[in-house]
């Protein structure tokens, strides 16, 4: 399916296509997050300190494309896979957009196309973010989200502290 062109950084349109991810796309995914995870997130897992936890991130993708309430989209780029995002009937569990593509608009429309399942299901869309991830914070701010207050810990070393969003209205 189509999604309308990408704002870019000033380039041409682009449109971006959007197709949901199978059991084989587990190594690209891993690959796309850990390429998006290793610029944004560089402050909270240091990779000289926390190197990325590459066999955890994948045997993580393959339960989630294994499991048939969860529901993943990837956008396909020259080099693979440059944007996910994957959700539950109430949760948008992962998002990210390859930082080569940033300011693309991919960000926005990976939210949107969850939002949009989750709320045709009836319910309110939840997500988690890390506290220190500003840029994410940044873009659901902009989107309407709110914290909840909700706060844990992230699965991987350090076990950065995450927070809880929800999108009323």
């Amino acid at each position: 399916m189509a999604e309308p062109p990408g704002v870019g950084r000033g380039g041409p349109a682009v449109t971006f296509v959007w197709r949901r991810a199978g059991a084989d796309d587990a190594v690209a995914l891993m690959m796309a997050e850990r390429a998006t995870n290793l610029v944004a997130l560089a402050h909270v897992f240091p990779p000289d300190v926390y190197p990325y936890p590459d066999a955890d991130v994948l045997a993580r993708w393959a339960l989630i494309l294994d499991d048939p309430g969860v529901t993943v989209e990837v956008v396909d780029g020259d080099a693979g896979v440059i944007a996910f995002a994957a959700w539950d009937v109430r949760t948008l569990r992962h998002l990210g957009v390859h930082p080569d593509h940033w300011g693309s608009g991919l960000a926005r429309a990976g939210v949107e196309r969850a939002v949009s399942a989750i709320r045709e299901g009836g319910e309110t869309p939840y997500l988690k973010c890390l506290v220190e991830n500003h840029q994410a914070r940044g873009l659901y701010d902009h989107l309407g989200w709110v914290p909840t207050g909700v706060r844990g810990e992230a699965e991987f070393p350090p076990h950065p502290e995450e927070m809880e969003y929800v999108l009323r209205g």
